[in-house]
C-alpha cells in the first residue's frame, strides 16, 4: 500500500509540471489523500497546497473558505485618491476575504467596469453574481454573510494579498510601450490605486480619471 501511495503522488508530480496545483488533505478516518481538485468541505485539516513547476510553496485556504472563493468569488474596483475604496478594502482585510482588485485608470478601465455591473461610480464590489455600487460597510457585510463567508478572518497567517491588477490589462504592445500615458498608467499610478491616499467621497474625480468617473 506504500509503494502504491508512493508511485500515485510521484505520478502526480509529474501531472504538475505545467503549472497545475496538488492537494493533501485527510478525511474524517485520519487517510491522507493527494488529489489535483480542491479537497471536500468535510476534510479535517486545510489542505497543503503546491505549484511544482516552481516548487513554491503557496498559502492555502481552509476547505470551507475554498469553496466560497470557487463558488462565489470576490472582485474589488477601485481607483486613486478614493476614500471609499481604501475603506472597502481595509473592511475585506478586517474580515480575511480573499478577493482580488481591479484598478480603474483608463477608459479601457472604466469600460470593463461598466460591463461589472457600475456605470462608473467607485468601488464596486462584486461576489459572485452580486453586486454592491458605492461603498456601505453594512450592505458590504449583508451581501458577505448572504454568500457565506466568515465574520470573522479564518486566513492563514502565511496568506497574503495578492497585487491589484488593471481592470483591463493592455495589450501587449502597451506592455512593452512607454509607461505613464492615458493608455499606459504609470507604476506609480498602479501603486497608488494600490494603496490609496485618504480622500473624502465629495472630492472631484482624480485628474487622471477616465471619461464617467464617479465616487
Amino acid at each position: 500500500m506504500a509503494a502504491r501511495a508512493a508511485l500515485a503522488v510521484l505520478l502526480m508530480l509529474a501531472a504538475a509540471t505545467a503549472g497545475a496545483q496538488v492537494y493533501k488533505w485527510r478525511d474524517d478516518k485520519g487517510v491522507t489523500h493527494f488529489s489535483d481538485t480542491p479537497p471536500p468541505a468535510s476534510a479535517r485539516q486545510a489542505a497543503e497546497l503546491k505549484t511544482y513547476a516552481s516548487g513554491a510553496a503557496l498559502p492555502v485556504l481552509p476547505a470551507a473558505l475554498q469553496a466560497l472563493v470557487r463558488d462565489h468569488p470576490v472582485t474589488l474596483y477601485t481607483t486613486t485618491e478614493c476614500g471609499a475604496c481604501n475603506l472597502g478594502r481595509a473592511q475585506l482585510r478586517k474580515r480575511g476575504i480573499p478577493y482580488s482588485e481591479k484598478t480603474v485608470l483608463t477608459a479601457a478601465d472604466m469600460e470593463a467596469l461598466k460591463r461589472a455591473g457600475s456605470i462608473g461610480r467607485l468601488p464596486l464590489l462584486v461576489i459572485g453574481s452580486a453586486r454592491q455600487v458605492g461603498y456601505d460597510q453594512a450592505t458590504w457585510d449583508e451581501a458577505l454573510n448572504a454568500a457565506g463567508y466568515p465574520a470573522q478572518s479564518v486566513l492563514p497567517s502565511s496568506y497574503a494579498q495578492g497585487a491589484p491588477a488593471p481592470a483591463a490589462p493592455p495589450p501587449p504592445s502597451a506592455i512593452s510601450g512607454t509607461s505613464g500615458t492615458a493608455d499606459a498608467p504609470s507604476d506609480a499610478q498602479r501603486a497608488a490605486a494600490a494603496n490609496g491616499r485618504p480622500a473624502t467621497d465629495s472630492r472631484p474625480a482624480p485628474a487622471n480619471a477616465p471619461p464617467g468617473f464617479r465616487f
